[in-house]
């Protein structure tokens, strides 16, 4: 990639990440708020993902040594935030997330370093249900249609390919629908057909007895039964990639435990002894509001919005020397 092209994607990128941030913080009621790049161990704040992966850590002198992590996402810390921001019902926070996942496998949509925008929003204790969080879906959908036009506008030679609907599906129904594929062989297919689908559900076994994708027990709900008679209210958006042509997650979301969720959760889990954890102690003790919230990848979303088949198109990571000469050589321009 000459120097022109490489400036030319960055001024892309900008614009991107500034159009959606915009209109993500407008359809959602978003203020902006500064947030951390690390957080002290053992208090239950950093995002555990699927409870297996590693956190850079760090001793910090001036606190007599004791350890900080880099963190995973913000998912906890949001709500913490709201409560300490006294941010009404009806209204959220948004925040620029970097984090580093050291146990990530490399791929075309994934590397070490992970940027997104991390947001959270004050609910009400009745407005924890499935209509409430397909409403919220549907206005970051809003979000990233208007941000697929303005692209297209200024970038004429993208063409736009978002259907006009987002599909929601629950993953009891892609399991039963195709019961002989993966989780991930279950997406491609169903997106394949819809464009958009948010597929809700995501943590909670499914009547074969296994999750379609792993989760946190702390954060989304994904166990409390729902009207329609499955379990969760939370779940991913996910998109037809023209480039890749496969499903392509953009966004992991949902509405958060409440304190009874999370006793269940943490139990189905076998890690009660969180609830000896600062995060966690307050939650069971009221302190902290009911919220929805979720991550939006930053480099994912602007892989969708400009047409690029590789993550490292559109963020500066650290890449095994391999595959850096691999991509060069098949005309992927690294930044």
């Amino acid at each position: 990639m000459s120097a022109q092209e490489m400036l030319k994607t960055e001024e892309a990128i900008s614009f991107v990440k500034e159009t959606f941030a915009k209109e993500l913080a407008t359809q959602l009621q978003l203020v902006k708020v500064s947030s951390p790049i690390a957080v002290l161990d053992g208090t239950g704040i950093n995002d555990d993902l699927n409870g297996v992966e590693r956190a850079v850590g760090f001793p910090i002198k001036a606190l007599a040594e004791r350890r900080a992590v880099v963190v995973h996402s913000l998912a906890k810390w949001k709500r913490v935030r709201l409560q300490e921001l006294g941010i009404e019902a009806g209204r959220g926070l948004l925040t620029d997330m970097r984090a580093l996942r050291p146990d990530e496998d490399y791929s075309p949509i994934h590397s070490i370093y992970v940027d997104q925008w991390d947001w959270e929003k004050h609910i009400g204790m009745e407005q924890r249900t499935p209509e409430f969080l397909k409403a919220t879906v549907e206005r970051i959908y809003e979000a990233l249609r208007t941000t697929e036009a303005r692209v297209t506008a200024e970038y004429p030679e993208i063409t736009p390919v978002l259907p006009g609907k987002i599909t929601f599906l629950h993953a009891e129904d892609l399991l039963k629908q195709y019961p002989a594929l993966t989780p991930k062989e279950r997406e491609h297919e169903a997106v394949k057909q819809y464009g958009a689908v948010f597929l809700i559900g995501i943590g909670g076994e499914l009547s074969h007895g296994e999750p379609h994708d792993g989760r946190a027990p702390d954060y989304d709900d994904w166990s409390t039964e729902t009207s329609d008679g499955y379990r969760g209210l939370n779940g991913d958006i996910l998109l037809w990639h023209p480039v890749l042509e496969t499903s392509f997650e953009v966004s992991s979301m949902g509405i958060r435990v409440d304190k009874h969720a999370l006793v269940r959760q943490l139990s189905l889990r076998g890690c009660e002894d969180r609830q000896e954890l600062s995060f966690h102690a307050r939650l069971l003790a009221g302190e902290l509001p009911q919220s929805i919230g979720g991550g939006i990848g930053q480099s994912r979303v602007c892989m969708f919005m400009l047409r690029k088949g590789h993550i490292g198109e559109v963020q500066v990571s650290i890449w095994p020397e391999a595959v850096r000469e691999e991509l060069v050589g098949a005309g992927v321009g690294l930044l």
